[in-house]
């Protein structure tokens, strides 16, 4: 296998030589056009009739300079999509529009219909390439892990750590929540995901723990996710790059999110209906238009970006390189045990073992007992005999874990047999609040 001697981190300069290969084509000049003149109704229409509490706070958000991360703006893309549909509810709707009494109503509810049909599928076009961009990376980062059982347990501990955040996201939303608050939740466990990979890389905080286990990691991974969104890191090359399409994109869905807040506050008022749903129309067109075929576009360059350096190049480990196995002769009518002392629930208990075979086949018996502090023993792994094994479970109690290798039974072969066992803790999930990628 390749060597990983002499391999940097992903750089900027390394970064903006590949994204060289991949210029974005300029947004449509309707983008700030249509953005312009729907922000211009908006004040129109609060010119008429002085802004609610809720469109004064929309107003001030729309005032201001897009967030600088990337995938902030995806996610405030996200939230203005949603609040917009949530708007195009026909429950939402002014009480007259609802009535259709007159042919304009009627037509302009097949319109907002089918706005709502756009924006609904953009909206999913979004959430699969935030969903297929996120496994790619952990699974980028998972290709350089030891390939033995404590990489599945990182994947374990990824899925739990996932269902977690998705229960705290459906008790909020069971709680009555707004869809602001629902995003706000969102955006703070994306940033949690990003610390977790920065203490992944540093070996800090509850991480510390697990890096102990991933002998043989290459240090050019770690190295890369400690300083990968850093400020003046790898990341702000495609900010500058890709940030101001991103941000046009993300005013123009405020500010239409913006128009039809205070549209439907004032929609029984004036003469210039037609005219209204027409700019509104309008701009939900270019804007479906374009977002989609930007995100289509990153998708291609996340899809062969050299963020982390591929398996191929970096070189799997090296032969021997963090090989953390033990070998033990356990003699004929004798047991071999491993006592694993676990003091947090939740924990991943692992093992790998198999016999190092000579010209005969054999076996060992192997089993996992527990035993809490009063002294009950009961048994997890029942006794069975095997060649080789490997395996993990969750505890679900604190106490003294021990792992047999039993050759009890064999009256004149010893069994030398090579094994891995490791007890690896709950990653906690991060309490402080995150502000910076």
């Amino acid at each position: 296998m390749a060597s990983t001697d002499g391999l940097v981190p992903i750089t900027r300069a390394y970064l903006a030589s590949y994204y060289d290969k991949y210029p974005f084509s300029p947004l449509s000049d309707d983008v700030s056009r249509i953005s312009s003149q729907i922000r211009s109704s908006a004040n129109d229409l609060l010119n008429h009739l002085p802004p609610t509490q809720d469109e004064s706070l929309l107003v001030h958000e729309a005032d201001r300079e897009p967030p600088h991360k990337i995938d902030e703006n995806m996610w405030k893309n996200r939230e203005h999509m949603e609040e917009t549909l949530f708007l195009l509810e026909t429950s939402n709707w002014p009480a007259v529009l609802q009535q259709q009494s007159t042919p304009d109503d009627v037509e302009f509810a097949t319109v907002f219909s089918q706005l709502k049909d756009k924006i609904q599928n953009t909206l999913k076009i979004l959430e699969f390439f935030q969903h297929k961009n996120s496994d790619r990376v952990f699974d980028t980062v998972m290709t350089y892990m030891p390939q033995d059982f404590r990489g599945t347990l990182i994947r374990q501990q990824r899925d739990r750590s996932e269902r977690n955040k998705q229960a705290e996201v459906d008790a909020l939303v069971n709680s009555g929540a707004s869809i602001r608050d629902r995003y706000a939740l969102l955006w703070k466990q994306q940033m949690e995901r990003r610390r977790q990979l920065a203490q992944l890389g540093s070996a800090t905080g509850v991480y510390k723990t697990l890096v102990k286990y991933l002998v043989g990691v290459p240090q050019v991974l770690l190295d890369f996710l400690r300083q990968i969104n850093d400020d003046d890191g790898p990341m702000e090359e495609q900010r500058q790059r890709y940030g101001p399409p991103l941000y046009s994109l993300t005013t123009m869905v405020i500010s239409i999110r913006l128009f039809l807040l205070v549209l439907w506050g004032r929609f029984d008022a004036g003469n210039s209906k037609r005219q209204q749903v027409a700019v509104l129309e309008k701009a939900i067109d270019v804007y479906t238009s374009e977002f989609e075929r930007f995100i289509k576009f990153m998708g291609e360059v996340f899809a062969n970006s050299p963020f982390l350096v591929s398996a191929e190049v970096a070189g799997a480990l090296e032969p021997g390189k963090g090989d953390d196995y033990k070998e033990i002769s356990v003699p004929a009518g004798r047991t071999h045990e491993v006592s694993l002392i676990v003091d947090s629930v939740n924990s991943y208990i692992a093992w790998d073992f198999s016999l190092v075979q000579g010209k005969m086949n054999m076996d060992i018996g192997f089993s996992v007992e527990f035993t809490n502090s009063s002294g009950e023993k009961s048994l997890i792994l029942p006794y069975r005999r095997y060649e080789s094994d490997q395996g993990n479970f969750c505890t679900c109690m604190v106490g003294n874990y021990k792992l047999s290798w039993d050759n009890s039974y064999s009256t004149f072969f010893k069994k030398m047999l090579r094994y891995k066992v490791d007890c690896i803790p709950p990653v906690a999930e991060p309490v402080e609040s995150v502000t910076e990628e």
